[in-house]
């Protein structure tokens, strides 16, 4: 969650409990206005390496696609506050960090909510630490409890370092495995034993973004499944 969001919700819950002490509204008011003010959908993603603060290009486009599959679902987005430098060992924690610090801030104020995670290239990797290493052995401070989990309606990453070490995400994770799509496209060298460079910088024209989308959008829409409705009509008195 950015500061400037951070310190509006902080506010406007301050000025509510402030009225309800002084008998102007009732507790169940405060508690009606915090939920309104909760997404349907909450996307965290993580940008590639060297991609300026932000989304990125591939994240941009993977939201765009998932807000035209979503309907009229209301969506708000958290681009991941890291480096995406080259420093690796140093930037993919603090990308980890950032993502489970935000995560478990939503499930808190908003349980509701159907948080995405997503990620491209070395915002796969921060997907990774988060999801496959509950016990933040490589570096991050800050792991997911397993019941977030449950809030979580799916996971996108692409083009992600694992696969080329044979370790996806979809095979590694108990938790968030199932709920998984991981996409390399093509012979992309990050995430293949491949050598084509360009392909890398090809996620959003391949269409790799927009499946990815329509994966998550799937997994965020299912519907509960159908009450058995017994037909009585039929039946003699």
């Amino acid at each position: 969650m950015s500061d400037h969001r951070t310190v509006r919700r902080v506010l406007v819950m301050a000025g509510v409990g402030g009225v309800a002490a002084a008998g102007l509204i009732g507790p169940g008011a405060a508690s009606a206005d915090a939920a309104e003010s909760c997404p349907d959908v909450e996307v965290v993603f993580a940008r590639g390496t060297a991609e300026p603060a932000g989304l990125g290009r591939v994240g941009q486009a993977f939201v765009e696609e998932l807000r035209s599959d979503l309907g009229g679902r209301s969506v708000n987005v958290y681009a991941v506050n890291y480096p995406a430098s080259y420093d690796f060992l140093q930037s993919a924690p603090q990308g980890a960090d950032d993502t489970s610090a935000h995560v478990q801030a939503t499930v808190a104020s908003c349980p509701d909510t159907s948080i995405v995670l997503g990620g491209y290239s070395q915002g796969a990797a921060v997907v990774d630490l988060i999801t496959a290493d509950p016990n933040a052995t490589f570096g991050f401070g800050r792991p997911m409890p397993p019941a977030v989990a449950d809030h979580v309606a799916a996971v996108a990453v692409l083009g992600n370092p694992s696969d080329k070490i044979g370790r996806p995400l979809t095979a590694i994770s108990p938790l968030y495995g199932a709920k998984t799509i991981e996409l390399c496209n093509g012979m992309d060298p990050v995430c293949s034993d491949g050598d084509n460079r360009a392909a890398h910088s090809l996620y959003v024209e391949s269409g790799l973004a927009s499946q990815a989308a329509q994966f998550v959008s799937g997994k965020v829409a299912a519907p509960a499944p159908a009450e058995v409705l017994v037909n009585t009509s039929d039946k003699v008195g």
